[in-house]
C-alpha cells in the first residue's frame, strides 16, 4: 500500500492546490467575467500536470530535508 500512496498522494494534492490557485490567480487577473470558468479550468489543466511532474521531483529531496532540519531542531532545543 506504502508504494501506491508514494504516487497517488502527489497527484491528488498538487490537483486541489491548483484547482485552488488557478482559480485565485485567474479571478485576480482577469476578475469574474464571463469566460472565467473557461479561464480557469484552462489555467488547471494546464498547471496540474506541471505541478504533480514537479512533486514526483521534489518530494524525496524535500522529506530528507524536512527530516534533517527537524533533527536540527530537535537538538537545539
Amino acid at each position: 500500500m506504502e508504494h501506491k500512496t508514494k504516487f497517488i498522494f502527489p497527484i491528488m494534492i498538487t490537483a486541489i492546490i491548483v484547482f485552488v490557485v488557478s482559480a485565485v490567480v485567474t479571478w485576480a487577473n482577469i476578475g469574474l467575467r464571463a469566460d472565467f470558468v473557461t479561464r480557469w479550468l484552462s489555467a488547471f489543466i494546464l498547471g496540474w500536470p506541471v505541478a504533480a511532474f514537479t512533486a514526483f521531483i521534489a518530494i524525496p529531496p524535500v522529506r530528507r530535508l524536512a527530516g534533517e532540519l527537524a533533527a536540527l531542531l530537535d537538538r537545539k532545543f
